[in-house]
């Protein structure tokens, strides 16, 4: 009797190194424990530099990538390199190892043309939809010109190629339906779970809060969109006000975490912040297990009102209350775990900082709520037979 061969699955992510994406990894480490054969293509970054490894059975091919473009120019060398070393690896995959389905997490919508080149010889195409494109550019340069109208192709593209899409929510599911023209069998809602054999309480490191009382936390990407300005303001807000008990670590890295730090110190409060930079897991952990409350400053805009943030629900894994404007996807993550401020208002937040710091039991209350249903209903082992159910479905030809 012959044994029936793995299913072979190349995953492609552009943005992020892997395993430093802890979704792309979860994914990859479900799919290998179901038994299948996995590779991905990343490009490389800071602890994250061999340019092939090999972790838990997963062959992870790693490439250069330049800087984040800011305007054309910009976009056309990242994503003309992330390209040519995508398309490149998976020549160097498909002779090797080999591949069935290319699993393809944006941003850009452009891996598609790597997956297009591959179609004729069988190749199956999953787009796994991690962010809206379009929304983020939108978001960046306040413009639906040419270039936003270039997105909105590019991810219409996508969609037409893909024979199954992953939505990490039910909006993006509804984009992909209404946008993206898919079939509503054909989309299968992941959310981003955090797994919580990993992600979960533990003890506080006091020295981390600088001789303040309280510690607010934050982990996350810093770059344009994410508002860690307003966080600033918020901060500078509360300092005016003579309350000075308060030190906030911030735990990550981004295009602007430089003009971050320059923000702070314009506004005087550069020494009541720490920025880690891009930091390990234990780093983050230990920053977050001692934070008294978690921030998520993302402003309200077409994309984040949409979007699913990952950090919401690490949040809710530690028992941790949060604060953060009032943009859909985040209350429903969070639901009562969670204080709303008026949209983009730096002192609503900062009172809503405030309301929480002054009110132990509250924040307790907030937190064992979060908790709850994180564990009950949103960590990843919820995850796992949806996302082997999408793959069911690719291979079935559906």
């Amino acid at each position: 009797m012959t044994l029936a061969r793995k299913r072979r699955v190349l995953i492609i992510v552009e943005n992020l190194p892997v395993p430093f994406d802890r979704r792309v990894w979860m994914e990859a480490t479900t799919l290998q424990a179901a038994g299948y054969e996995v590779s991905i293509i990343c490009p490389t970054g800071k602890g994250y530099t061999a340019r092939h490894e090999i972790l838990d059975g997963i062959h992870i091919y790693r490439h250069p990538l330049p800087a984040e473009g800011n305007g054309l120019l910009g976009y056309v060398a990242e994503y003309g390199s992330a390209l040519f070393w995508e398309f490149s690896l998976a020549l160097r995959v498909l002779f090797t190892r080999g591949f069935d389905v290319i699993h393809a997490c944006n941003p850009p919508d452009l891996i598609f043309l790597v997956a297009m080149f591959f179609r004729p010889f069988g190749k199956r195409f999953l787009f796994d939809h991690h962010d809206l494109c379009p929304e983020l550019f939108e978001t960046k340069f306040a413009s639906r010109g040419l270039q936003y109208k270039a997105m909105v192709w590019a991810e219409r593209l996508t969609f037409a190629l893909a024979s199954v899409s992953i939505a990490t929510n039910e909006s993006y599911k509804r984009i992909a339906i209404e946008r993206g023209n898919m079939p509503a069998d054909q989309v299968f809602v992941v959310r981003s779970g955090p797994n919580l054999s990993k992600i979960k309480p533990g003890p506080a490191n006091e020295a981390l809060k600088q001789g303040k009382r309280f510690l607010v936390g934050y982990v996350g990407v810093i770059g344009r969109q994410e508002g860690l300005d307003l966080l600033v303001d918020s901060a500078a807000w509360l300092r005016a006000e003579e309350r000075d008990d308060v030190h906030y670590g911030i735990v990550g890295g981004g295009p602007e975490l430089e003009a971050i730090k320059a923000y702070a110190m314009e506004k005087g409060v550069a020494d009541i912040f720490t920025f880690t930079g891009r930091a390990s897991d234990q780093v983050m952990m230990d920053m977050l297990n001692t934070a008294d409350v978690c921030v998520n400053p993302d402003r309200v805009d077409p994309m984040n009102d949409l979007s699913t943030m990952n950090k919401i629900m690490e949040y809710m894994a530690l028992g941790k209350p949060i604060v953060q404007f009032d943009v859909k996807e985040g209350r429903f993550s969070a639901q009562d775990a969670s204080l709303y401020a008026l949209a983009n208002d730096p002192i609503d937040f900062a009172r809503k900082i405030a309301e929480l710091l002054d009110d132990e039991a509250k924040r307790q209350h907030m937190g064992t709520f979060g908790f709850e249903r994180v564990h009950a209903h949103l960590g990843w082992d919820h995850e796992r037979p949806k996302l082997l159910a999408a793959y069911d479905a690719v291979f079935a030809g559906r």
